[in-house]
């Protein structure tokens, strides 16, 4: 199957010229607009989580000889989970190529973290299964990059330990939202609500979008913590 010119620019982004392009197709392809006759990403999804998963695996090893189970399986959960799928996802452009039905489009999809690391897991499992696992993992450790040597530094990351804290307590994945964006274009400054299942919010301003998504978790942590 013929892959459209921008898919054909994606695939560029990420290195890899598909010899099946129905694969990349169905990677971008979101449940929101998935048929009988047009697949969507979720079993590519499940897939490419395992082949990430084992890239990562080896990758650790690699970089820490030394390194114990213990300290290892952080840093694994910090460059697996779905934040960092997604800010992979950013950084090659995938939620502008993303294929969806009209109400993701319309509640912005193309910029959902969940959404976006879904998909970017879904790229993978097309490599994994256009050309094999060298050719997979060679992306992968080309798009992670310097990502795999800092992932000490990512553990400590008040972003995760909400996560980690949410799901520990039956609350589900923080959602983090766009509340206002003000200064100049070269210098914005982000305020940013982070919400809970239960009802609970807290905000930050920061000079950065992450910075300020940081920074309402870190609030949101200590929230929790008084009223714990």
């Amino acid at each position: 199957m013929r892959l459209s010119a921008e898919l054909k620019d994606f695939a560029a982004r990420i290195g890899h010229e598909f010899r099946r392009g129905e694969l990349l197709i169905r990677a971008v392809t979101h449940s929101s607009i998935g048929s009988a006759t047009r697949p969507d990403n979720q079993r590519l999804e499940f897939l490419g989580d395992r082949v990430l998963g084992l890239v990562m695996a080896e990758a650790m090893l690699s970089a820490d000889k030394a390194a114990t189970e213990g300290q290892l399986a952080p840093r694994f959960n910090a460059l697996v989970r779905k934040e960092t799928c997604a800010e992979v996802a950013r950084e090659v452009g995938l939620g502008e190529v993303l294929k969806l039905g009209r109400s993701e489009m319309l509640t912005g999809g193309r910029r959902k973290e969940t959404l976006l690391g879904d998909a970017m897991e879904a790229v993978i499992a097309a490599v994994y299964l256009d050309a094999g696992f060298d050719a997979a993992r060679s992306m992968v450790l080309r798009l992670w990059g310097h990502r795999i040597h800092e992932a000490e530094a990512r553990v400590h990351n008040p972003k995760s330990a909400l996560q980690e804290k949410t799901q520990g307590l039956g609350l589900g994945l923080p959602v983090y939202m766009d509340v206002a964006r003000e200064g100049p274009d070269h210098q914005p400054i982000f305020t940013v609500e982070v919400r809970l299942e239960n009802g609970m919010t807290a905000q930050a301003r920061a000079a950065g979008k992450r910075a300020a998504e940081a920074a309402a978790a870190e609030a949101m942590l200590a929230q929790m913590e008084k009223d714990a």
